[in-house]
């Protein structure tokens, strides 16, 4: 079971809990067409059901949900950070990470967001492992990810279609070991 979600600080960032009122942020953000590129969402969503999906997931127990907000106003909302497809049994799940715009890439903010959610999952949820996929057209995240410690396990070959061309998606993980 999930416990409750602490607040979690970093230096320049804070990962606070997912609210329902984020909903409307993060549907705004869904505009912004590198965004979609980098996470492969192709799908369009109306207020509704981004909305619904934000209802949802408080209080699910297969995942933890956070929005990055930064340190210094936490007012300003710049991405979100999820393990996701908990497996309780197996001590696993997934990570993923989003950045609401470019223009906040390069700044450490996922880095940071990697390392306190890594952190969380390991000590606070006992997980042993944590995966995610990553497309071959991402290098940035690439990079940060195995900075941090995620090791490469393999591809999976042509995953995306995207305006016209096959692409890679980059599988990935850390063991608590690690």
């Amino acid at each position: 079971m999930l416990p409750n979600k602490p607040t979690l600080q970093g230096k320049t960032i804070i990962l606070r809990p997912t609210r329902t009122e984020d909903a409307e942020t993060f549907f705004n953000s869904l505009a912004d067409k590198e965004i979609m590129r980098l996470t492969g969402t192709y799908q369009t969503f109306t207020l509704a059901q981004v909305k619904a999906h934000y209802a949802r997931i408080i209080d699910a127990t297969d995942r933890a949900d956070y929005t990055i907000v930064a340190k210094e106003n936490p007012d300003i909302v710049l991405g979100e950070v999820v393990l996701n497809d908990i497996n309780w049994h197996n001590h696993a799940a997934n990570f993923r990470i989003a950045l609401l715009k470019e223009l906040l890439f390069g700044k450490g903010y996922g880095t940071q967001a990697t390392v306190l959610m890594l952190k969380y999952g390991f000590e606070s949820l006992g997980l042993h492992r944590i995966e995610l996929e990553v497309y071959d057209f991402n290098p940035r995240a690439v990079h940060v990810y195995e900075k941090v410690g995620f090791r490469r396990e393999g591809v999976k070959r042509d995953a995306l279609f995207w305006q016209g061309k096959y692409h890679d998606a980059i599988v990935m993980s850390i063991l608590k070991p690690d």
